[in-house]
């Protein structure tokens, strides 16, 4: 590798992020930082930028922007500073990156991640959203600009490895078919309440359901392997991602977070990628792809488990799931309203003016109050998205009201 990769880092302070530059770290003359972002952390990405001395860093405000920049200037620190979320594209645009981490929560990474599609960038894809609101959309930006899209969620980047290699690049589909390939399994924890009865769930804090039994990972996504509507972004995710029809998409709760995801062939082999659940690994993977460099991860020792343990989820326990899979057939912007109602949902729930098996049922409202339509353009997805957001807020004023 005679130049190093030049990596912009959306949302370089959360789990990914922090992850992603623990990797870069150990292969210094592999990797280039180029761009960090983050929302608020201004004493963390200060660090960040002592360190890696990025080409740009961006805040979410002009308060924390001015704070950093103060700051790197007294440090002498030749990284410019901007704000706000148009700066977010800049960072992907300006920055001279070739590859994307693209690890913001939630629909603000929607717009940087696709100008990275829209740029031909390789994008190492950890944010849901862009596929979830605009998967049409999104693809087609990858398949016009000539993109790279290396999925990084644990489960969508072991079924990258399990799949044949150029699997997504057989746009034909007898082609596609020759290859064999069935069902799609994606593995679930079953987060901290996987056999805690319903009648007990009524009391749950946001402590206990961040408090993943196996992953460490942020607070929103934390509830949201609780609840299982993760898993359920997931399977809409996997549905862009690979291409394949919906019923070739399965949900298996796995609670040793071992086998990460499995692929089923025609020939009855199934294909699975394990590993320690740290990801570092998947990260790891995207960044040397289609090389393979260590992770700093410790290795799996099979002598050590004593069972793999693999059951279908129970839908009245994670009615998020079901609710997911709907969305998913309705198809068009369905999702993306699915999406703002859970993100308003569990914003709530974090910040207790929401109990947590209300999270389901005001989705569930906002679903029914608010049509889909077709997903034809990104001002539609946009739109969609924030009449999902004002009708969940209605809805969440009815109930305190209650």
């Amino acid at each position: 590798m005679s130049l190093p990769r030049r990596i912009a880092i959306l949302g370089s302070t959360g789990s990914i992020g922090v992850n992603t530059l623990d990797v870069i770290r150990a292969h210094p003359m592999r990797y280039q930082v180029v761009a960090l972002t983050a929302n608020q952390q201004v004493d963390r990405l200060l660090a960040q930028c002592r360190e890696f001395k990025p080409r740009i860093a961006v805040l979410g405000d002009a308060q924390g922007a001015k704070q950093l920049a103060d700051a790197l200037l007294r440090e002498k620190i030749a990284t410019t500073v901007l704000y706000g979320p148009e700066a977010l594209v800049t960072a992907v645009i300006d920055s001279d990156c070739d590859t994307v981490m693209a690890a913001i929560v939630g629909a603000a990474g929607l717009l940087p991640t696709l100008a990275a599609a829209q740029a031909g960038k390789r994008i190492l894809l950890a944010n849901k959203e862009a596929l979830v609101m605009s998967g049409d959309l999104f693809m087609q930006a990858v398949s016009d600009s000539g993109a790279e899209l290396i999925p990084i969620d644990s489960e969508h980047n072991a079924i990258f490895q399990c799949l044949p290699s150029g699997f997504n690049a057989l746009h034909n589909d007898a082609a596609r078919a020759e290859c064999g390939v069935e069902e799609l399994w994606l593995t679930a924890s079953g987060g901290p309440f996987r056999t805690t009865p319903i009648a007990d769930l009524a009391q749950i804090t946001p402590a206990q359901a961040c408090a993943h039994p196996n992953w460490v990972m942020g607070r929103k996504i934390s509830v949201d392997s609780a609840t299982m509507m993760n898993k359920g972004l997931e399977v809409i995710e996997a549905r862009w991602l690979f291409a394949v029809p919906l019923e070739q998409i399965r949900v298996l709760i796995h609670p040793q977070s071992v086998v990460h995801s499995m692929v089923r062939y025609r020939d009855g082999s199934v294909i699975a990628q394990m590993g320690q659940p740290d990801m570092r690994t998947p990260i790891a993977y995207g960044l040397a792809w289609p090389q393979r460099i260590s992770a700093g991860v410790v290795p799996l020792d099979l002598t050590q488990l004593s069972a793999l343990n693999f059951t279908l989820p129970d839908l009245n326990q994670f009615p998020c799931l079901s609710l997911a899979f709907a969305a998913a057939r309705l198809g068009g912007t369905a999702p993306a309203i699915l999406n703002a109602a859970n993100e308003v949902a569990v914003g709530a729930f974090l910040a207790t003016e929401l109990a947590y098996l209300q999270i389901a049922p005001l989705v569930e409202q906002v679903l029914e109050q608010v049509p889909a339509s077709k997903a034809l353009t990104l001002v539609e997805v946009l739109d969609a998205d924030q009449t999902a957001r004002r009708i969940a807020r209605q809805c969440l004023a009815r109930l305190r009201s209650q």
